[in-house]
């Protein structure tokens, strides 16, 4: 996917992100140093799971926001090298913050009718 490719479907992504609010949101966030192959066994892995209340863009620092009633999370919109959606109401960012320091971001929505 190339960096125009990228950006919009980042912003296709927020533009629809109020479809979530209300449900369950779990983030599953993991460390890793190798972006060409990422093994789950060599990657630090974090849970985190809310109900999505909010979310925006902060100018200040770019970085697109993320809020439960007990959980605050962001991802750096300038370091984003990688966005996909494998399915429905599941996507991944992948973040670079140094030349082998990566960070994957995969955000599930539950939503119950």
């Amino acid at each position: 996917m190339n960096s125009n490719e990228l950006n919009l479907a980042i912003v296709a992504f927020f533009e629809c992100i109020q479809n979530y609010y209300g449900c369950k949101t779990e983030i599953t966030e993991g460390l890793f140093s190798n972006y060409d192959d990422l093994d789950a066994h060599l990657t630090t892995w974090n849970l985190s799971v809310f109900d999505l209340i909010r979310s925006a863009y902060r100018t200040n620092g770019n970085r697109f926001m993320f809020e439960g009633s007990t959980m605050y999370y962001e991802i750096s919109g300038e370091r984003i090298i990688d966005f996909k959606n494998p399915e429905r109401n599941k996507f991944e960012f992948v973040e670079q913050y140094g030349e082998n320091v990566f960070r994957i971001t995969k955000i599930s929505f539950n939503q119950t009718t």
